[in-house]
């Protein structure tokens, strides 16, 4: 497990308590009380650290390097049955942007998301969850033919941004991302979306149109990122923190904007900390809102989602 700075306390409690937990085992002395006070402070620092995280915090966290990825929580929920999907029949099968149908019990799911790497060779390989325009066809593809056989979709957000290359602009990244948020408000069936890490820019609104739109709480939403903002704000990334205050971009304040529809809590410490729990969390929520969702009709459906959406910064003075 790797320690983001904040989290260097629990990181040394961790250790004082592998360390009490080894005496024990390898001496007859009875240090049952001491591992048990040790766990007690370790709960209690957990707690009081995650209970009081600044914006920053959460975007670091968002970042995690133990934190789980797209296919993770797609296996995780699906199992055996999640068949991947490839290629935009046009250009090439974007590595950033995967999806394929899945089963959550014996409901077929159409999973759409940003995949990053685990290291420096799968993060070259995933471009770093950063996807070209034919990523985003790609992704258009796979919701139209979902819409086809009537099969809901999911959407699993976790990106820095859409890329930004001379390429990606030469072969139309804005009108991509435009032409996804265009058909997903009137996609004909339910649109769950859940971010589960960083969701920056046009690169999450590409994916990012639904009728229920879940925000994981130590991930942010966000037209631009902390650094980015920094950067042209103060002509420095040293104001990042300042940058995030100042964006509004927790799951906090995106509820609060009434940008969200829902936070969904992590286990205690993150959900990199106790993934299976995350992976279980993340599942019932989607199943939840599907049975929500799937009273409505198709016209339902697309007029409650483009009110939705309408909705969205109207200000009455």
């Amino acid at each position: 497990m790797e320690y983001l700075d904040f989290e260097l306390p629990i990181k040394e409690l961790e250790e004082q308590l592998d360390k009490c937990l080894v005496i024990g085992e390898e001496s007859d002395v009875d240090v049952s009380e001491t591992c048990k006070q040790i766990e007690k402070k370790l709960n209690e620092t957990r707690r009081d650290i995650y209970k009081n995280l600044t914006a920053w915090q959460r975007v670091q966290l968002s970042r995690h390097p133990n934190r789980p990825y797209t296919l993770d929580y797609i296996r995780a929920i699906c199992g055996d049955t999640f068949l991947e999907l490839h290629g935009d029949r046009n250009v090439k099968d974007d590595k950033a942007m995967i999806g394929g149908l899945g089963k959550i019990g014996d409901q077929s799911f159409m999973f759409i998301g940003q995949q990053k790497g685990y290291n420096t060779k799968t993060r070259q390989y995933r471009n770093f969850g950063m996807a070209n325009p034919e990523g985003y066809r790609k992704a258009l593809r796979l919701m139209k033919s979902a819409e086809k056989f009537g099969i809901p979709v999911v959407c699993f957000i976790d990106t820095p941004g859409a890329y930004p290359g001379i390429e990606a602009e030469q072969r139309g990244q804005g009108e991509a991302i435009a032409r996804n948020i265009l058909e997903m408000t009137r996609l004909e069936v339910p649109i769950i979306v859940v971010i589960i890490g960083e969701g920056a820019s046009g690169g999450a609104l590409g994916i990012g149109v639904g009728d229920k739109v879940l925000m994981l709480e130590n991930t942010w939403y966000s037209v631009i990122s902390p650094e980015s903002c920094s950067s042209i704000l103060w002509r420095s990334w040293e104001y990042k923190e300042q940058a995030a205050e100042a964006l509004k971009l927790t799951a906090t304040d995106m509820k609060k904007l009434k940008l969200i529809d829902e936070i969904v809590r992590e286990p205690a410490g993150g959900a990199h900390s106790n993934r299976d729990k995350a992976f279980e969390i993340v599942k019932n929520k989607i199943a939840s809102h599907f049975q929500e969702l799937e009273k409505l009709s198709p016209n339902e459906l697309v007029k409650l989602r483009m009110e939705k959406y309408a909705n969205m910064g109207v200000f009455n003075g």
